[in-house]
């Protein structure tokens, strides 16, 4: 008897992968997480319980995402940060999926470059090496959208993703794998299922499509379980806009309503669905520098909050938020530069409480689909509030023209809080196809100079390398190339590999746009373009320029400037683009480019230290 119990333990300590007899920890802290499939549907066992995710995107506030009746964050990255990260999610109660950044083929990643994939592959073996043991771990999440936005049938890339979630298995057989795509059109859900079976879980950020997600994904014939990694407001690509390209942002009040919705939908789902992550708990500019925060910069807890906590818990906040019914403007949405523009407001508090308002005025950001990337708060205009109080503002329009947003924010004595935002247009008509005068086009976005294309590291600039062009097959390109730089420790290595033929990349701003979108930046005041190239055996001829998008577009580059054929050596030189006092730079949404024909050979060559400068000292 003695010797069957012993079997009887071992063999179910393997059958549950490893954890112990209690069913909630293996010998050396780990809390198991396993998949598990019924006759109701999929469900995850943490510890041999079942587990359903609900949770928040976002590495703040865990604290009050606990007491909301939130289990779990999700990160998109390991840091060195990440450690001291799960030790306080630990603490809190709160489990994490870890996410592991695998690069964007739009931010230059080529999963054909063996290098590049061979670097990557080593990154997610240290973290899952570092991380793999730790009590709060719930899941990896192996990459973030890195399929792009459309088809999602790039072989290579479900390869590689393939490769890493095996070798995730294999390091650690006790938390499961997840990869995170953007929505589930096109051949994604076919391809993580042909191609990744090391992929336990697919994971899908959606928003306006969140409500109709469990329908849609039955219809692709998806049998792995997912989540839904990111859930919120409708993104500015899926809402109405102004006719001068300004989407209309939803307000606070608006948005919790959404969250509740989409996370009943989601959890009725329980034959496929594991649970989800409400988008953001935290706040970030992207569209706007509202559009997806569930809090305000200073902490101040929005709608989405309260909303969520009622999902959570099953119990709405004692004290909630404040709400804005309306914010309309009086007068027009289309004016001049210097107009004044009157702004009525309807907002209260469920309590009846006292309430503060703060009324901003900031230039658009033009750049609505970001895909995500950082990107700078833009500029704040205090002098322009002329008067304000609870039931609107008066303003008037900077004398620049271009897009502006007017923000309220409505805070109670605790610092629950609401806000709202509309566009504005100085100077561009509701109507009009394109500007038609150097006067009518909408400025790019505020910079300073110098203004820098590329620097070290590659680190968020203005500029996007997204635009590809001619035989794209043939291009590569590496980002963080760290052989020979022309400063610090990286440079871009970029290479035409056909013989025949062309290529090009152009750094674009919004990402993906080819003139149809407004953005770019404004760059009046600077007279040169330099940057550093050399050749990799010296030769190659490439052409280098900005200002691609001529006026057939409804939204053109204002001005443009070239150096023809050029022929590197193989040592880094410094070039110039002169750009004359008959340049408009008022916006320039391809901020460089290059290309290269093909010369019977391939073509490789370096670039370094990118910047739109404005003067001779500048340049020293």
């Amino acid at each position: 008897m003695t010797m069957l119990r012993f079997l009887f333990c071992f063999l179910t300590l393997t059958t549950l992968g490893g954890f112990a007899a209690n069913g909630e920890t293996t010998p050396n802290g780990v809390v198991p997480v396993q998949l598990n499939q019924t006759d109701e549907g999929w469900q995850l066992l943490r510890g041999g319980k079942p587990y359903t995710i609900k949770g928040a995107g976002g590495d703040q506030y865990l604290g009050l995402l606990a007491a909301s009746g939130g289990n779990s964050i999700r990160t998109w990255g390991v840091d060195e940060n990440t450690k001291a990260l799960l030790d306080e999610a630990h603490r809190h109660g709160l489990t994490v999926t870890l996410g592991i950044w695998l690069g964007h083929e739009r931010h230059g990643f080529n999963y054909n470059d063996l290098d590049q994939v061979a670097e990557q592959f080593k990154a997610v073996r240290d973290a899952v090496e570092a991380y793999k043991d730790h009590p709060a771990l719930l899941a990896w999440g192996v990459g973030n959208e890195m399929e792009g936005y459309e088809a999602g049938d790039n072989a290579a890339i479900w390869s590689h993703v393939e490769a890493c979630a095996a070798l995730i298995k294999r390091l650690d057989p006790h938390h499961p794998t997840v990869t995170v795509i953007a929505e589930i059109g096109g051949k994604k859900v076919e391809a993580i299922h042909r191609l990744c079976p090391s992929i336990d879980i697919i994971g899908v950020n959606s928003y306006a499509g969140g409500l109709s997600l469990p329908e849609r994904y039955a219809k692709a014939n998806g049998t792995k379980p997912y989540l839904v990694a990111e859930f919120g407001p409708p993104g500015a690509w899926e809402v109405d806009k102004s006719g001068y390209g300004a989407p209309y942002e939803l307000t606070s009040t608006e948005k919790g309503p959404v969250y509740a919705e989409v996370y009943k939908a989601l959890r009725a789902d329980r034959r496929m669905c594991l649970g989800s992550y409400a988008f953001l708990w935290g706040s970030k500019v992207e569209a706007t520098t509202t559009w997806f925060g569930m809090f305000l910069p200073d902490g101040s807890k929005l709608a989405a909050v309260d909303a969520m906590t009622e999902a959570w818990s099953g119990r709405a906040p004692k004290d909630l938020c404040p709400t804005i019914e309306s914010l309309t403007v009086k007068n027009k949405y289309v004016m001049q530069p210097g107009a004044e523009v009157r702004v009525s407001l309807e907002a209260g508090d469920p309590e009846g409480k006292t309430l503060s308002y703060e009324w901003l005025l900031m230039r658009d950001a033009h750049t609505y689909l970001t895909g995500g990337d950082k990107v700078d708060a833009p500029p704040v205009f205090p002098d322009h509030i002329v008067s304000s109080g609870s039931d609107g503002a008066v303003l008037t329009l900077p004398d620049k023209g271009g897009i502006y947003r007017v923000y309220v924010i409505v805070k109670d004595p605790a610092g629950n809080a609401a806000v709202a935002n509309l566009p504005l247009s100085a100077g561009l008509g509701e109507d009009e196809v394109k500007p038609t005068t150097s006067e009518m086009m909408t400025p790019g976005q505020d910079t300073e100079l110098p203004t820098v294309v590329y620097a070290e590291g590659g680190d968020r600039v203005p500029w996007i390398p997204a635009g590809y062009m001619g035989n794209t097959s043939a291009i590569r390109v590496d980002q963080g190339h760290v052989d020979n730089p022309n400063t610090g420790v990286s440079c871009i290595k970029a290479s035409y590999l056909a013989e025949d033929e062309w290529g090009g990349v152009v750094w674009q701003d919004p990402i993906n746009d080819w003139g149809d979108l407004a953005g770019g930046y404004d760059l009046r005041g600077a007279t040169v373009l330099e940057f550093f190239a050399r050749g990799h055996k010296g030769g190659e001829v490439v052409t280098f320029g900005f200002g691609v998008i001529d006026d057939s577009k409804k939204y053109a580059d204002s001005g443009s400037g070239e150096l023809k054929a050029v022929r590197l050596t193989n040592e880094w030189r410094r070039y110039r683009i002169e750009i004359g006092g008959d340049v408009d730079m008022q916006r320039i949404k391809t901020g460089f480019y290059w290309s290269a024909a093909g010369q019977g050979k391939p073509v490789t060559f370096y670039l370094d230290d990118i910047r739109y400068i404005k003067d001779q000292a500048e340049e020293e």
